[in-house]
């Protein structure tokens, strides 16, 4: 487990660390759900990443937008219906088959999470002002890792409403950014990595040493989303899963990530604890 009253710095220099894309989710568990959490954490997560979605009243649940049709068998959006018919809802697994878990809400998994490990919020910059206000009313400010696009107008936002959160800005390719928001005070603790293939700045030594050099992290997707969407040029769970975990996890390791994101936290962190 992460030891929170450190820097995330300190605490992924021994060995990488892991976090749980939306949770470990797996026959009846539906991903983004307390009981996805509960799993990542017993296969020992050090940070677990979760979506925002937001009512059309306001209420903010954990929850991928645009995924309603796929995990809750409606044709509408939660950002279309009231929080008391989300309330409602059930999700389902990957049989097909309805489950007896609901939407939770974004304060539930705060206060699920709180003092467990980091929190990676993803979707941020759909709302930063209200989402940072969510973060701050369940007082897990210590904990969360939130991130934007490198625009300038998702900057200002950082800026303005959550300097003081531990903030990565995703880059694709070169990162001329991360300096610049240190000087402004904002708590820039590195950068997301994006990128198609390994002849890239955001992945090469050069870079990630001097990233290094300033304290700072950097963060990769192992996950596969979409096996056309190439994030992180082919070094994914679906690699290490099929041609050996050297193939992918390893080798993202090898190159100096300090954060890896995967859907196979157990497997991922069991080798991890293998490798010299």
């Amino acid at each position: 487990m992460v030891d929170l009253s450190k820097s995330i710095f300190e605490n992924a220099r021994n060995m990488p660390l892991v976090c749980a894309h939306r949770g470990s989710a797996a026959g009846n568990i539906p991903c983004n759900t307390l009981a996805a959490f509960n799993a990542a954490l017993m296969e020992g997560a050090d940070m677990i990443e979760l979506d925002v979605a937001v009512s059309a009243d306001g209420k903010y649940y954990v929850f991928h937008p645009g995924m309603e049709k796929a995990y809750l068998k409606i044709r509408s959006f939660i950002r279309l219906l009231p929080s008391k018919k989300v309330d409602r809802l059930r999700l389902y697994n990957p049989d097909d088959t309805k489950t007896q878990f609901g939407v939770n809400t974004l304060a539930e998994a705060f206060d699920f999470l709180r003092g467990k490990c980091y929190i990676n919020v993803d979707k941020f910059w759909t709302d930063v002002p209200g989402i940072s206000r969510a973060i701050r009313e369940s007082g897990v400010e210590k904990q969360v890792v939130v991130k934007t696009g490198a625009s300038e107008r998702e900057l200002a936002e950082v800026r303005k409403y959550a300097a003081d959160f531990m903030f990565m800005p995703i880059v694709r390719s070169a990162d001329d950014v991360t300096d610049g928001l240190v000087s402004q005070g904002v708590n820039c603790i590195g950068a997301e990595a994006l990128f198609k293939t390994l002849d890239e700045p955001c992945c090469s030594p050069a870079y990630i040493e001097e990233m290094h050099a300033k304290g700072r992290i950097l963060f990769v997707n192992a996950e596969v989303y979409d096996h056309k969407a190439v994030i992180s040029a082919g070094l994914t769970d679906d690699a290490s899963l099929v041609q050996g975990p050297q193939a992918g996890w390893g080798k993202l390791a090898d190159m100096g990530f300090d954060v890896i994101q995967t859907d196979w936290t157990g497997l991922l962190k069991s080798y991890l604890s293998t490798r010299k």
